[in-house]
C-alpha cells in the first residue's frame, strides 16, 4: 500500500497493490499495521456503512461532534466518486482548506479522514457504491453538516460524469438546509483543533 498525506493534515490517500489474473482481482483495502504506522494511531472500528448513489449525487459535508468525533476510512467498490475532505477544525492552520481524491473501481484507492474533519463526495456514475469504516457509531444528535456548495469553502465539484455526460449536484434536503462554514463557525457548531488534538493525548 502507498500512503500519501493530503493537503489537509489528518487525511490520507491510500493506494493498494492489486493482484489480477484471469479470474479477477484481489487486494487489501485496509491493513492495520501500515495504517497505524502512517496515521500514528490505530483505527478503532465501530461501524461499517455502504451507500449507493446516482451520478451527480453529493453526500456531505458531514462531521460529528468532538469528542468523540468519527474517523472514516472510505473506498469505492463500484463506479467512481470524487471524495472530499474539508478542514473544519477551528484554530487549525489549514482551516477552511479542502482536498480531494478520486475513488473508483480502477485504482481502488481509499481515503482516511481523522476525527474533526468534514467529509463529502460526489458520485460520477450511477450506482457508485461507497464503503465506509467508522471509528464510532452513528448518533443523530451528534451529526452535523456544512452546505457542500458553500462558496466560502469553494469545492470544485465536477461537472462531467465518468461517461462524459453533464452532471449537476443533487443534494438531500438535509444537506441543502445545512449552514455555511461561516454560519457553523458563528454558532459554535464546529470542532476545535485543540479538541481534536486532545483525542490523541
Amino acid at each position: 500500500m502507498n500512503y500519501r498525506e493530503l493537503a489537509v493534515p489528518g487525511a490520507w490517500e491510500i493506494t493498494p497493490q492489486q493482484f489480477g489474473d484471469p479470474r479477477g482481482v484481489f487486494l487489501e483495502w485496509f491493513k492495520d499495521a501500515p495504517f497505524a504506522e502512517h496515521a500514528g494511531h490505530a483505527l478503532n472500528l465501530a461501524q461499517a456503512n455502504l451507500s449507493v448513489s446516482a451520478a451527480g449525487v453529493v453526500r456531505g459535508v458531514h462531521f460529528a461532534d468532538v469528542p468523540p468525533g468519527q474517523a472514516k476510512y472510505v473506498t469505492c467498490a463500484r463506479g467512481a466518486v470524487l471524495d472530499v475532505v474539508v478542514d473544519i477544525r477551528v484554530g487549525s492552520p489549514t482551516f477552511g482548506k479542502w482536498d480531494a481524491v478520486l475513488l473508483d473501481d480502477v485504482d481502488r484507492r481509499a481515503i482516511y479522514l481523522a476525527e474533526g474533519l468534514g467529509h463529502a463526495f460526489m458520485s460520477l456514475e450511477d450506482d457508485s457504491t461507497v464503503l465506509y469504516l467508522c471509528s464510532t457509531g452513528y448518533t443523530p444528535g451528534r451529526e452535523h453538516g456544512i452546505h457542500p456548495l458553500d462558496e466560502t469553502v469553494g469545492i470544485a465539484w465536477p461537472t462531467t460524469a465518468r461517461d462524459g455526460s453533464a452532471i449537476t449536484p443533487q443534494l438531500s434536503q438535509k444537506d441543502a438546509d445545512a449552514p455555511s462554514l461561516v454560519e457553523a463557525l458563528e454558532t459554535d457548531l464546529l470542532p476545535t483543533f485543540a479538541q481534536v488534538a486532545a483525542l490523541r493525548s
